[in-house]
């Protein structure tokens, strides 16, 4: 189950990548997220998120359980801690998960935008052209009709630049939960050992308990 949510997270990351920096890849993976957001795929798609928020929120139910024995019991065996550290780590992976598919949708939505006003300012700058070549010509309607269009061309001007500040605001964030998921593996790489030692101590007192009995019989 961990190794599983650990793929999907580098693939997830790699998404990222791909969609931040322009690459050869970065075409095809927009026409494939254009795909996946037509016909079948977001039913699909709310299938597979629905799933994992299941699975999170059991998770979360778990830990709870665990603690609120802990509290009864005013102590914790190892083996609930043992289930309690892996369930910790399982809702860690499951929350950073679908924060980076959260991402991943934002993303995709930012770079659309970016095309859609690119080529409005192609077409609103060509039609201004136009207007300016024949002005001459023409009267004082032309004449505001050619503001309009420059008033039109300044903002989407506008909406390019904020659209851009945002995509670099994504990016920054992506680079940002590179580094978190750093972390989260050297978290995991403490928590394998801790819970390697726990087995150990769990194998310890099993084999005294049983030399005990052993003794009690003879």
């Amino acid at each position: 189950m961990i190794q599983l949510l650990y793929i999907a997270i580098f693939s997830e990351m790699g998404l990222i990548l791909t969609l931040v920096f322009r690459s050869p890849l970065r075409k095809f993976v927009i026409m494939g997220l254009d795909r996946v957001k037509r016909g079948r795929g977001p039913v699909v798609v709310k299938t597979v998120s629905a799933t994992i928020i299941v699975l999170f929120f059991s998770n979360v139910y778990t830990i709870v359980n665990i603690q609120n024995r802990k509290m009864e019991a005013g102590a914790i065996n190892p083996t609930d801690e043992i289930l309690m550290a892996m369930n910790l780590l399982q809702a860690s992976l499951l929350g950073f998960m679908i924060f980076l598919a959260l991402m991943i949708d934002r993303l995709h939505h930012y770079i659309r935008e970016l095309r859609l006003l690119r080529k409005a300012m192609e077409a609103a700058k060509k039609q201004n052209r136009g207007f300016e070549d024949g002005k001459n010509g023409e009267g004082k309607g032309l004449g505001e009709e050619v503001e309009t269009m420059r008033s039109k061309v300044k903002w989407l001007e506008s909406e390019y630049e904020a659209k851009a500040k945002e995509a670099e605001a994504a990016e920054a964030k992506a680079e940002a939960l590179r580094k978190q998921s750093e972390g989260s593996l050297l978290q995991y790489d403490h928590l394998l050992e801790d819970n390697q030692s726990l087995r150990n101590q769990l194998e310890s007192i099993d084999q005294n308990l049983s030399q005990s009995g052993g003794k009690k019989i003879m």
